[in-house]
């Protein structure tokens, strides 16, 4: 490689290991910092132009996140999210039939409005009813964070690298679903079954009755007219209109609203930032010439078949974070044999891969942090325990259901 691209690998890995821990010793800076610090200097370097970074830029993908967000805000003002918790809790009557629950609702909602806002909401009222009910918190804790990235596996907006895949791809709504729907709801059943494996002595026996349920906080009128919004948005996806500007036009139809613009506009930016910052890194990459020489090395595990790929995603993920894993290998994956299959398995294994730990995806970190601003610690060795197997095992699911198509 010439000096150039010397520079920019080096500035690229610098990148990516902030990224990937965090954090900067003895700096405050964040994800979505580090990666505009690495964006500005690459630019800096000379890796790329200005003109060139902003081509970069996946205005589609921007433009489908906030969207989600905007339909997210939403959903939270009209209690939405308190009235699922509500009936979770109104249903159960056994531990086992709790965590199910949990699940399901966890990986359904993550399905259809990003993993990580569910996660955010969820998290208190997992905390809070598990307390209200005597039972230990981690379990339940575990089941959501694995089940909303296992959740999210099935749907282009599940998640932040789907919406970067369907971006890119090109893939229909419906087909995404019909192809990954199935590993999705396998791969929930295996996050019950395993956390039950796990905890045994949490879910023996019944729930002991609590007293009169606190009545959820719901404001009708946005409940109904966001769920109508949604329906409709739903319906745009499964008859294939554009994903991207349906999104767009469902959130900019909820902005029509009586409601404080700053309450309904409560985005977060520094997501997107941290999205547009990592969109020039890997431009750099593409630019300079970087990406050739190294996939020119590992292009025979890509085009190994599903298996070889899922591994290698898996991962690359683990080391650098499952978006910037995506954006990587998002250049080649148009010029594998079969470029669909391939796209589905590089969404099905850069979503399972983050539950192999509590670092491994944003979803797993916001359900401990939110969980300790409630009394509740999520440890980093608890999580583990249940992280490994569903990982090995879902990602097996996958493999198998994707060699099949």
């Amino acid at each position: 490689m010439q000096a150039q691209q010397w520079l920019t690998v080096t500035a690229v890995l610098v990148t990516y290991a902030g990224v990937a821990v965090g954090r900067v010793p003895g700096l405050r800076m964040n994800r979505a910092t580090i990666a505009l610090v690495g964006a500005a200097v690459l630019v800096a370097l000379g890796a790329l132009t200005q003109e060139q970074a902003f081509h970069a830029l996946d205005l589609g993908t921007l433009l489908l996140l906030a969207a989600m967000m905007v339909i997210n805000t939403n959903l939270r003002l009209a209690g939405f999210f308190q009235l699922v918790g509500d009936r979770v809790l109104r249903l159960a009557r056994t531990p086992r039939v709790l965590l199910g629950l949990v699940i399901g609702a966890a990986g359904l909602l993550s399905a259809l409005f990003l993993n990580d806002p569910v996660c955010l909401l969820f998290t208190p009222l997992v905390v809070q009813l598990t307390l209200r009910l005597k039972r230990n918190p981690v379990p339940y804790l575990v089941g959501l964070a694995t089940a909303a990235n296992v959740g999210s596996t099935a749907t282009i907006t599940g998640n932040p690298q789907n919406l970067i895949i369907g971006q890119a791809s090109g893939i229909p709504y419906v087909t995404f679903l019909l192809a990954l729907a199935p590993v999705a709801i396998i791969g929930m059943l295996i996050c019950w079954v395993v956390i039950m494996l796990v905890y045994p002595r949490e879910f023996e026996g019944r729930l002991e009755p609590v007293g009169p349920l606190p009545v959820p906080r719901i404001y009708p009128p946005l409940l109904r007219r966001t769920t109508l919004v949604v329906f409709t948005l739903l319906a745009a996806f499964l008859f294939g209109l554009p994903i991207a500007s349906s999104a767009a036009i469902a959130a900019g139809a909820l902005l029509i609203s009586r409601l404080r613009p700053g309450k309904l506009l409560d985005i977060d930016w520094e997501l997107l930032a941290f999205f547009a910052g990592l969109f020039v890194v890997t431009g750099a990459i593409e630019v300079t010439g970087v990406s050739e020489v190294v996939f020119s090395a590992i292009a025979p595990i890509l085009r190994g078949g599903v298996a070889p790929l899922s591994l290698a995603t898996a991962a690359l993920s683990n080391v650098v974070s499952n978006v910037p894993a995506v954006l990587l290998l998002r250049p080649e994956i148009p010029a594998l044999p079969n470029p669909q299959q391939a796209w589905l398995t590089l969404a099905m294994a850069s979503t399972l891969a983050g539950n192999l730990t509590l670092l491994g995806s944003a979803a797993n970190l916001i359900v401990a942090e939110v969980a300790a601003g409630q009394g509740v610690k999520l440890s980093f060795m608890a999580y583990l325990r249940a992280g490994i197997p569903i990982t090995i095992l879902t990602i097996l699911v996958g493999i198998w259901w994707l060699s099949r198509l």
